[in-house]
């Protein structure tokens, strides 16, 4: 009996000291979960929706932890809105982190003094597009095992520490589009091989040792050395003598003088020449329409208020009288398709005045006020290599196009050195401009139903293009062509006009909407149009600029861009900030998205149809169409703004 008690006494003191002595999961997992919590009531903006019942925080969005659900190793909260500073003593907490996402967002101030004190098996740093200030606090150097860095687009400032040397295993440092100062350190890591410091404010020599890295890791800097410029101080000119000098100054003085004799004997010449064709002066007048022709070739690369369409259209305009050129019966002018209601000829439309309204892949859009009737949108075409009878079969195919999501062809006007298309003028502009145009304070951004709206009307044009016929593609399809009524009802503009433009118009500046296999962009299938509409549902989700488009030439591959992010990160990050302040929308997002990826796929056989893409697009805007009662119009800013 006395060795059963004593045996039990020796169990029960075991097991208190396994107790007391073997790490819990329990502990770690508490104190993580209490961390994220700090973190959501520290931070504004857009709330974290997390299941706070939940006693883990294993299942939330943006957390993952560890085998065993001991312990959190990632956090990704990309394009989460979050607003405001991070604060002490949360993220620092997470000790077992291994990788921290908090791009794309509005977080600023400084980083906190202790952010990565306990982050020893941090691997991933991803911070870039906030406005974090300050400099790099010094712990973040004694994470041995950081493989990638990015701290790109913010307000950091200070000198770039030599200490990123002791990032032994760095292969990613991206530390452009902030306010870094001084010179670049002389990095000595053998793995770094993306690297980029572009547009601070760097000074000096860039070291030796990345001279090897692209001229964009470096522009914007006041640096120099491979691969920029030499340095001033690289090749050091000699000091020319006194000689030297004194034989330079009379050179340039002989020189001078033999200048102005020449220029005295060529005037003499002139003068002899100019009292003998004096009298023949009568016979070298230029004709009227020769003048005419004149007129317009110079008024064509200067459209101003008053429009160069105007200036060259009348020279055309005197031509044609000179030629009698007759069609049925009268001389040329307008013609009309449909019953617009619309009483003005060729000579009232170059009496109005005009403003230039854009340049696009096949000529110069005009608004043109009539003194009686009304603003009409007239595009001036350029480099048409196409005869009379042709251009004008084509006009009657386009002109015969109607629908209630296209912008319809009014007029034409057809001369051997000119053509004029007339469309009816929507002074709410395209979606380009409203996606991109004013970023500033007073800008009223597209919400989820304005956006899901156009999209929807811009489909539906498109895909009654497709309807009538094979051969009935648009071939241009991009933002700026997409125009808006006063309600941001889409309508479709610049179809039918691919196969007018010769080769000096090939459009390359649409080059980021083009599907991959079109190698002549007059000749464009339905599937590179539904190809060009999934690039424009990317713009519509993302709110950035296809590579090379019109307003600006450093654009992203978008289809490319969107599958990387995707792939690497979580698929919130891809959507436009002023998008994820609405709630209860993210899976309409989602399905677009994909349906934009769908669209985009590298083979033709493998993107839907217009039919399709228009049937997905009206399941997912059905439940919004109804709850606005069609009336969509873009939400007004107010003072919960992201930014």
């Amino acid at each position: 009996m006395m060795k059963r008690f004593i045996f039990h006494h020796l169990l029960l003191v075991t097991v208190a000291i396994l107790i007391l002595f073997i790490p819990s999961a329990a502990p770690d997992i508490a104190s993580d979960r209490a961390a994220l919590l700090a973190l959501r009531s520290a931070v504004g903006g857009r709330v974290l929706l997390w299941n706070l019942s939940s006693p883990t925080p294993c299942s939330w969005a943006g957390v993952s932890c560890s085998r065993g659900n001991a312990t959190v190793v990632e956090l990704h909260l990309p394009g989460m809105g979050l607003t405001g500073q991070l604060p002490l003593r949360t993220i620092s907490n997470l000790t077992n982190l291994q990788t921290l996402s908090l791009r794309y967002n509005a977080l600023s101030g400084p980083l906190p003094a202790d952010l990565f004190t306990s982050l020893t098996s941090l691997r991933n740093l991803y911070l870039q597009h906030n406005f974090f200030s300050g400099q790099i606090p010094d712990s973040l150097f004694s994470l041995t095992s950081l493989v990638r860095v990015n701290l790109a687009d913010n307000n950091f400032s200070g000198p770039i520490s030599t200490s990123f040397n002791n990032l032994s295993r760095l292969g990613t440092l991206y530390l452009q589009n902030n306010h870094f100062s001084g010179p670049v350190p002389d990095l000595n890591l053998p793995g770094l091989v993306q690297f980029n410091v572009s547009n601070n404010n760097l000074t000096g020599q860039i070291p030796r040792g990345l001279s090897g890295k692209p001229i964009s890791s470096f522009t914007g800097n006041s640096l120099c050395g491979d691969p920029l410029n030499f340095c001033g101080n690289e090749k050091r000119k000699k000091k020319l003598s006194g000689g030297a000098i004194a034989g330079i100054i009379i050179g340039s003085v002989i020189g001078f003088l033999l200048i102005l004799l020449l220029l005295f004997c060529l005037c003499r010449v002139f003068a002899r020449k100019g009292v003998k064709s004096k009298d023949k002066t009568a016979e070298t007048e230029i004709p009227r329409d020769r003048a005419a022709a004149v007129a317009a070739e110079s008024s064509g690369g200067n459209e101003g208020t008053r429009g160069g369409f105007a200036a060259a259209a009348m020279a055309a305009k005197e031509k044609e009288k000179s030629e009698e050129n007759v069609v049925s019966g009268g001389k040329k002018g307008l013609v009309f398709f449909g019953k617009t209601g619309w009483s003005f000829d060729l000579e009232d439309l170059l009496r109005a005045s005009a403003e230039v309204l854009g340049k696009g892949t096949y000529g110069t859009t005009y608004k043109a006020v009539l003194e009686t009737g009304p603003a009409v949108a007239v595009k001036r075409l350029r480099d048409v290599n196409m005869g009379e009878k042709e251009f004008m079969e084509r006009m009657e195919v386009v002109g015969r196009i109607e629908h209630e999501n296209l912008v319809p062809l009014r007029a034409y006007y057809y001369n051997r050195d000119e053509k004029l298309l007339v469309y009816d003028y929507l002074p709410m502009g395209s979606l380009s401009a409203l996606l991109h145009g004013n970023k500033g304070a007073g800008r009223t951004p597209l919400n989820w139903e304005t956006r899901a709206a156009i999209a929807l009307g811009a489909a539906r044009g498109i895909t009654y293009l497709h309807s009538q016929g094979s051969s009935i593609s648009h071939g241009n399809i991009k933002s700026s062509n997409i125009l808006l009524t006063k309600s941001y009802e889409a309508r479709v503009t610049d179809f039918g006009l691919a196969q007018l433009a010769g080769p000096a118009a090939t459009p390359n500046r649409i080059a980021g909407y083009r599907a991959p296999e079109v190698t002549d962009p007059h000749k464009v299938s339905h599937k590179a149009d539904v190809y060009s509409f999934g690039v424009l549902l990317l713009e519509l989700l993302t709110g950035k600029v296809p590579t090379h488009s019109l307003l600006n030439e450093e654009g992203v591959d978008l289809p490319r861009w969107v599958q990387s992010v995707v792939r690497e990160e979580w698929t919130a990050e891809v959507f436009d900030l002023e998008l994820l302040r609405y709630q209860n929308v993210e899976e309409d997002m989602v399905q677009l998205l994909q349906l934009a990826v769908d669209c985009t796929a590298q083979y033709p056989d493998k993107r839907p149809s217009m039919v399709e893409v228009t049937t997905k697009i009206e399941e997912l805007c059905r439940w919004s169409l109804e709850e606005s009662g069609g009336d969509i119009v873009a939400e007004e800013q107010t003072g919960s703004s992201l930014i």
